[in-house]
């Protein structure tokens, strides 16, 4: 471990926060996907998730970003969805 790094500011300068607030909302436009659509696509999916496991809303981030293809090495919009589970529900 590299005891410097430990008092140099981290990647998240706001340089870095900020081209990545502007590539979201290039690739929202691209996609004509609202913010208010997205956090109806949000809300589904937690509804539809919550029934099978037991999740951690406040930790979930959901986005539409860009991604490369597989059989064409195309850039296509993806949905991105990082939703920690506490514990699964049994039946």
């Amino acid at each position: 471990m590299d005891f410097f790094k430990l008092f140099s500011r981290e990647d998240t300068s706001s340089k870095n926060v900020a081209k990545e607030r502007l590539k979201l909302v290039l690739v929202h436009d691209r996609t004509n996907c609202s913010s208010d659509f997205l956090e109806m696509i949000k809300g589904d999916l937690l509804k539809v998730i919550s029934d099978y496991m037991e999740i951690d809303e406040e930790g979930t981030d959901i986005k539409i970003t860009k991604t490369k293809r597989t059989a064409d090495e195309a850039m296509v919009p993806a949905l991105i969805a990082n939703i920690p589970i506490k514990k699964m529900k049994t039946r």
